[in-house]
């Protein structure tokens, strides 16, 4: 796998004289304790969940359309975006028109993860090192998502078939979970909105 490019991709994309996104040019909390994960909700050309591990001093990040399930019979596709900030689970507003992404953002889930990679004798595995090898397991400590999930690569990278697509699944005995809501009607796990009062309060401002 190519070497990683840290916040470069994610810094050129974005205007921060008209965004509100952090630039994550600072020393960002959360680097002490348990690494932290979040899942937001964009309304942006397609609406979409983005799900996003702290790995080391990033969030490593994926668009999973359907957003992820808690019912281990549902795949959920992955595609890997660019590194974020680790501010950026904080992040809830409106990407102006124009700007990359442009759209609303609510903090759907957030939470802790506990990483759970190990190799065939089953000694432990980095978590950076399992996701460059194409497979991650771990267990989501958040206010909706809970229990073990795992991250595959069936799609490119090593077996020359384009552009990375991976496979987002819970963990555990068919049925025993809950799907994703309607993420129109969801609400921010951190301040109780929906998309629409999130859009509603940025037009206000």
């Amino acid at each position: 796998m190519s070497e990683r490019s840290g916040l470069r991709e994610y810094r050129g994309k974005r205007d921060f004289g008209r965004t509100a996104e952090p630039e994550g040019r600072g020393d960002p909390a959360g680097r002490d304790g348990a690494p932290r994960f979040v899942v937001q909700i964009h309304d942006a050309s397609t609406l979409h969940f983005d799900f996003r591990l702290q790995v080391d001093d990033v969030l490593r990040s994926w668009s999973v359309p359907k957003g992820p399930s808690g019912d281990p019979r549902d795949k959920r596709l992955a595609l890997p975006t660019e590194d974020h900030p680790l501010e950026y689970e904080q992040f809830e507003g409106v990407i102006p028109a124009g700007e990359y992404g442009g759209g609303t953002v609510i903090v759907w889930d957030r939470g802790t993860y506990e990483p759970l990679s190990h190799d065939r004798r089953r000694r432990p595995v980095g978590f950076a090192e399992s996701l460059d090898r194409g497979h991650a397991t771990f267990r989501l400590h958040g206010a909706k998502l809970h229990g073990e999930y795992a991250l595959t690569r069936f799609r490119g990278t090593d077996d020359g078939a384009g552009e990375e697509a991976w496979l987002l699944v819970r963990a555990g005995t068919a049925g025993s979970g809950h799907g994703t809501p309607d993420p129109r009607r969801a609400r921010s796990a951190r301040t109780g909105r929906t998309l629409a009062q999130v859009a509603a309060a940025g037009s206000r401002e």
